[in-house]
């Protein structure tokens, strides 16, 4: 016999191995630098997320510079302990008022981060900003980002051109898109709705969830240990 009872063993063992590595391994994390909003409603305040997953090629980073839209006027970063934070201030001609009545004569353009020490490539990190967003649903609000490393710099500023997808890019620019407030009609058929939903539901795929295709490679794996566990018996009782 070519295969022995304990190399039938390993095989199924393998198959139900590989099957679950595939269903419970989420989609990779995101190789960009991201900007992620606590919420994207117009006139609201918001708390974003710029998320720096790597360094340049294997570099250490050591600086990372946010470029604020112009539709933002006033940002607060939050302090993070293993970086410096520099606001980069311009004039604003003419001046605003802001929603307390007072004049804003001065917007942040710029939100620098220096590493105290180089974050390196193989970890990640994360930085707050405190914002109000604009009153205007269905803008798209763009933060160029440019990380500095000790070798080289990676410019996340590349925007899609008519008919280019995001995802095609190399360095795509961090962004999003304002959402409309949700009138009282809106909020009483949401609650409506959702009186009427079952209790749980269950969703065949999800981003970073265990899908269809990774149900169906569970199963795989599972028969394969099964067709290891009967070949087993055969070679017993034959043996």
């Amino acid at each position: 016999m070519h295969f022995t009872v304990r190399r039938v063993a390993q095989i199924g063992a393998l198959g139900l191995f590989t099957a679950a590595t595939v269903a419970l391994t989420g989609s990779p994390a995101a190789a960009h630098v991201t900007v992620s909003p606590s919420v994207t409603t117009a006139g609201s305040y918001a708390v974003l997320t710029m998320g720096v997953p790597h360094g340049c090629d294997g570099s250490a980073t050591t600086k990372v510079s946010i470029k604020i839209p112009d539709q933002i006027v006033t940002v607060t970063p939050t302090v993070n302990p293993n970086w410096t934070v520099e606001k980069v201030m311009a004039a604003l001609n003419p001046p605003i008022t802001d929603g307390h009545g007072n004049e804003v004569t001065q917007r942040v353009t710029e939100v620098v981060y220096t590493a105290n020490t180089p974050l390196p490539d193989d970890l990640r990190d994360k930085f707050e900003l405190s914002v109000k967003l604009p009153d205007t649903a269905g803008e798209t609000l763009v933060f160029p980002s440019v990380q500095t490393c000790e070798q080289g710099e990676a410019a996340w500023v590349q925007l899609p051109e008519a008919g280019q997808e995001g995802h095609e890019l190399d360095y795509p620019a961090p962004k999003f898109v304002v959402t409309a407030k949700a009138d009282a009609a809106d909020t009483a058929d949401a609650a409506h709705d959702a009186e009427e939903q079952p209790v749980a539901q269950t969703s065949t795929e999800s981003e970073g969830g265990t899908g269809a295709v990774a149900w169906i490679a569970l199963g795989l794996g599972a028969l394969g240990l099964v067709a290891g566990g009967l070949a087993l018996v055969r070679t017993r009782r034959t043996a």
